[in-house]
């Protein structure tokens, strides 16, 4: 019996953003590709990665991955790449011309979720637009894991 092939965004992460839900209400994400050299695809397959600071920019009529963190890969020495240099974002024309729309629209910002390889062994950016949540909303979702959590709880002591 053939295995069921599960979606590429449920791979296993490389790094992820995990306050970004916390921050911003996602409304919707996209998965991008990045260009990327070398030395940054060899530090990514050791695991070596952080987008916990990092955002994303329309630069012209690109989209750019700012502030990510791909730490140098050690054995390449001179040949090596900067660690927080800008990346492309590979994306089809129309989803580009979609973000940078949801962009001009007030209080919209690109937030990058997930940084993983794919089933075919490229690397991923799961990508949201995001709108930023005020202190009150940030007050609620933490009220709802914390119900969610002791919810389960309570389910699992009574089963």
């Amino acid at each position: 019996m053939a295995r069921k092939q599960r979606p590429a965004h449920h791979s296993k992460a490389i790094a992820e953003n995990r306050r970004s839900r916390y921050e911003y209400a996602i409304e919707e994400t996209f998965e991008a590709g990045i260009m990327l050299v070398g030395t940054e695809v060899k530090a990514l397959r050791l695991g070596h990665a952080n987008i916990a600071e990092s955002y994303a920019s329309v630069e012209g009529t690109e989209i750019f991955l700012i502030n990510a963190t791909i730490p140098i890969y050690e054995p390449a020495s001179q040949f090596n790449h900067a660690p927080t240099r800008h990346r492309k974002l590979l994306l089809k024309r129309r989803e580009i011309n979609k973000l940078m729309g949801a962009v001009q629209r007030k209080g919209r910002t690109l937030v990058p979720l997930k940084l993983y390889f794919d089933k075919r062994g490229l690397a991923k950016l799961l990508l949201g637009i995001g709108t930023g949540k005020k202190n009150i909303d940030k007050r609620q979702t933490q009220k709802d894991r914390d119900w969610n959590r002791q919810k389960a709880r309570v389910m699992k002591a009574n089963s």
